[in-house]
C-alpha cells in the first residue's frame, strides 16, 4: 500500500512531499490486514515544481525548518529496504504497489526513480491495484472519503492528505475488500 502526497499532478516536473507505505499480511492465513507503516516526508528535488494550491490543499510547508524531510533518493531507498525485506520474507519477487488511484502514485514513483537513478524497484513497474476503481465496484464510491463511509470505516477530513493516514485508510478499505471477496475467489476453486 503505497500513498504519495505531491506539489502538483505532473509527475516528471512537480515534487514528491510525502511518501507512505503500508505493509500488509494474511493473518491466521486468512484475514489480510495492515501490520506496519512507513513515512517519510522527502525535500523537492532541485528545480521542482510546487503548485500553491496542492500545498494549500495538502497543508504541507515543504521548507519549514522543522520538517525532518530527507532527500527524495533516501526516502526511497529507506522505504524499499523495508518492502524488499518483506518481499524476502514472504517468497515473493515483486511488491504490486496498492493505492487510491494507484497511476498517480506509481507514475510519481516511477519519475522520482528515473531523478535519483534508483535502479533495484521492488514494486512492479506497471501492475497495481487500484482502491478507487475496487472500492467505485464494491461501494459504488470512487473517492476514498465515501469509500470509507460506505464500507463503515471511519474517515477524518481533519486528518486526510497526510501520505501516512491516506495510506492506513487505503490498506483498510482495500484489506476489507480482499477478505470480503475471498469467498468468491474460494469458489471459484471447487
Amino acid at each position: 500500500m503505497v500513498d504519495i502526497e505531491t506539489g502538483g499532478f505532473n509527475p516528471a516536473t512537480d515534487a514528491l512531499l510525502e511518501i507512505a507505505a503500508v505493509l500488509l499480511e494474511f493473518q491466521d492465513g486468512y484475514e489480510l490486514a495492515p501490520v506496519q507503516t512507513i513515512r517519510y516526508h522527502v525535500q523537492p528535488f532541485a528545480g521542482a515544481n510546487i503548485e500553491a494550491a496542492s500545498l494549500e490543499v495538502l497543508g504541507i510547508d515543504p521548507f519549514h525548518p522543522l520538517r525532518p524531510a530527507l532527500p527524495e533518493k533516501d526516502a526511497l531507498q529507506r522505504i524499499f529496504r523495508d518492502v524488499r525485506r518483506e518481499i524476502r520474507d514472504n517468497g515473493c519477487n515483486r511488491a504490486i504497489l496498492v493505492g487510491h488511484n494507484a497511476f498517480f502514485d506509481l507514475s510519481f514513483l516511477n519519475a522520482a526513480l528515473e531523478r535519483t537513478g534508483i535502479k533495484r524497484n521492488p514494486f512492479h513497474p506497471f501492475s497495481s491495484f487500484d482502491t478507487a476503481t475496487l472500492a467505485g465496484l464494491v461501494y459504488g464510491q470512487t473517492v476514498l472519503g465515501r469509500a470509507l463511509q460506505a464500507a463503515g470505516l471511519p474517515w477524518d477530513k481533519s486528518a486526510a492528505h497526510s501520505a501516512a493516514y491516506d495510506a492506513e485508510r487505503t490498506a483498510e478499505l482495500f484489506c476489507l475488500i480482499v477478505n470480503r471477496c475471498r469467498g468468491l475467489y474460494e469458489a471459484s476453486l471447487r
